[in-house]
């Protein structure tokens, strides 16, 4: 079936493991997705072309009202290609939510992480800075930067200030805690990238033992 699905970052919490030990978890909410159709390709690979998201009609471009309406399915918000694993193909029509996991043990999550705007090297890689004290007047400052000798300028490559964040991220091996069926939650222990509200992909990991 479908490699995965898209859900909305709804926050983090604490929850009790069997063993009485306290762990952080995120709480995503996986959103219903509808497939449209299936796209072949000459390599073999196949994707799976889904819709999800509750959106009034007036919100969308007639070209894409035009698509629900000619499979006589509800308008979505977002419409998504995601890979097919396996030889059974998706059936137009067909429908996924958070039952896709009920066999999965761990998760990979695709996310846009946190925009911070321009950042200097201290705040972005983590620089230790200059001298605190002796009348230093360099405290955050990049200073020096190149090989004081051969080539004697600064290596392709190197970390410097600039736009930190707004990057895509994927957080590997992110154990399932719970499933929540009725209201479409999925329970992940560990953080998730992005703001609250914000879009993400959940897949079945792929270097899970």
């Amino acid at each position: 079936m479908i490699e995965g699905l898209f859900g909305r970052k709804l926050g983090m919490t604490q929850v009790f493991e069997e063993d009485g030990r306290l762990v952080p978890v995120t709480v995503i909410e996986i959103l219903p997705a509808v497939v449209l159709g299936v796209k072949e390709f000459p390599s073999g690979k196949r994707n799976a072309q889904i819709a999800f998201g509750s959106v009034k009609e007036a919100r969308l471009t007639k070209p894409i009202l035009g698509i629900f309406k000619k499979l006589g399915l509800e308008p979505k918000r977002y419409l998504r290609e995601v890979i097919i694993k396996g030889d059974t193909l998706p059936e137009v029509g067909q429908e996924f939510d958070v039952s896709l996991f009920d066999e999965v043990k761990k998760v990979d999550i695709v996310g846009k992480s946190k925009g911070r705007g321009f950042a200097g090297g201290m705040k972005r890689w983590g620089w230790s800075g200059g001298p605190a004290t002796h009348g230093s007047m360099s405290h955050r400052v990049i200073g020096s930067l190149g090989p004081g000798t051969f080539p004697g300028r600064v290596i392709k490559g190197r970390h410097l200030p600039g736009h930190m964040g707004n990057a895509r991220v994927t957080v590997q091996n992110l154990k399932i805690f719970s499933i929540d069926k009725d209201n479409n939650v999925l329970v992940v222990k560990g953080s998730v990238p992005g703001h609250i509200k914000s879009l993400v992909f959940v897949r079945k990991a792929k270097k899970s033992s």
